[in-house]
């Protein structure tokens, strides 16, 4: 498989030989970018978690051989891959020089390379795999295992992606096509209403760009003054994403390149527990990601469908594998698409095999003026102070110093 012009490496071996001769070649400015990100990292805040911390500041391409290393034959649990991503995003932290590394030129590629090989690794049906997938049965427990149909999985990515026992997700509302539905299992916040192509996110001076997060689609221009929310997957939840209302998509994309990393602040987004409150979501418009376009209709006050309207939903792979797979049902729907796709409300739409993930929904002017719920229903839960203390993080945060991201 190629990225581009570039040779995915093999193995591990040939992966650190590769950017070592890189480095010592200068290849592309390899060594001149991978430098100028290491001289100008930003501190980790003092009060950092000890199992999360890396230093980067000045280190040479040993240093960065040895840490990929130590990341690919982690001996992970349900928490331990956020560790090593949140160790590997202090070289970007604050760090333009940083944000231009790992997004651009032969560090993209290097992270591209790297990714694929962890791919490979998910995929592996060896024994290693099936130890792995031990270790996150045992840690996550049979409570939450009983929502799930039981193994054997071939591989960890197959576990990652385990189906659900029928009735475990009921759908609210089936019949109501007024009433939307969360389309994962996912935390939940308010990202903006009053979307422009470049909008302010309240309270922190950034802006998300509507038309190329949904890849310069003509039906971009349906959400402009419309409301976005942010769906958040956590990495021990259940990762398929399914279509919030019924309908028929119009158009679908699972093929928009982007970078794997180039957080500006991941710790930030992990934000103790309200998970992507305030964060700046541009960033997300130049991740790897997916859309689809839902053409539905909006109930009168007499629970008549008399009016047409639009819902978005884009999957947006993030740190480590970075995968968007739709079902073959929603593949091949690209723009000028003759005929539309039946779907119904809480269909499955796809999944994310192993990495970091959310969806964000998007709502035409109007439509969708807050999260609003019937008394009775789920809220959250009452967590395990162990599983908070893995996928939440602390305290330590300090008001970001906004910055517009580097695109690739």
């Amino acid at each position: 498989m190629t990225q581009g012009d570039e040779q995915y490496s093999d193995n591990l071996d040939d992966f650190l030989k590769k950017i070592t001769l890189w480095y010592e070649t200068d290849h592309e400015g390899f060594k001149t970018m991978y430098d100028a990100a290491v001289a100008n990292v930003v501190p980790y805040p003092e009060d950092t978690p000890e199992e999360v911390r890396c230093d980067w500041k000045g280190k040479g391409i040993q240093f960065l051989c040895d840490f990929f290393t130590e990341w690919y034959h982690w001996k992970t649990g349900v928490n331990n891959g956020l560790d090593y991503i949140e160790k590997f995003s202090w070289i970007n932290y604050e760090n333009d020089y940083g944000m231009v590394f790992v997004t651009s030129g032969p560090g993209f590629k290097m992270t591209a390379d790297f990714t694929h090989l962890q791919g490979k690794q998910m995929d592996d049906d060896g024994p290693e795999g099936q130890k792995l997938i031990q270790k996150w049965v045992d840690e996550l427990g049979p409570k939450r295992m009983a929502d799930f149909r039981p193994g054997p999985w071939r591989t960890f990515n197959d576990f990652f992606v385990r189906e659900l026992q029928d009735g475990k997700r009921p759908i609210d509302y089936k019949d109501d096509d007024s009433v939307v539905v969360a389309p994962a299992d996912c935390v939940i916040n308010m990202i903006v209403d009053e979307l422009t192509e470049e909008t302010p996110i309240p309270v922190k001076t950034v802006t998300m760009n509507v038309r190329q997060l949904l890849g310069d689609s003509d039906y971009a221009e349906m959400f402009i003054g419309g409301t976005a929310v942010s769906c958040i997957l956590m990495p021990d939840s259940y990762h398929w994403y399914h279509s919030p209302v019924k309908g028929q998509v119009v158009e679908a994309r699972e093929d928009i390149r982007g970078v794997y990393y180039g957080m500006r602040d991941f710790p930030e987004l992990l934000n103790k527990g309200n998970v992507g409150y305030g964060y700046d979501y541009e960033m997300f418009d130049n991740f790897r990601r997916g859309y689809l376009i839902i053409k539905t209709w909006y109930p009168d006050t007499q629970g008549k469908n008399n009016e047409v309207g639009f819902v978005g939903l884009v999957p947006v792979g993030l740190n480590s594998i970075a995968s968007v797979n739709f079902r073959e049902k929603f593949q091949g729907l690209g723009p000028g698409l003759a005929m539309p796709v039946e779907v119904e409300k809480g269909e499955q739409i796809g999944n994310f095999k192993y990495g970091g993930s959310l969806n964000i929904l998007l709502f035409e002017k109007g439509r969708f003026p807050a999260l609003q719920l019937l008394q009775g229903q789920r809220i959250g839960v009452l967590d395990q102070p162990e599983r908070t203390a893995g996928l939440f993080t602390g305290s330590y945060h300090t008001q970001s110093r906004r910055r517009r991201p580097l695109a690739p």
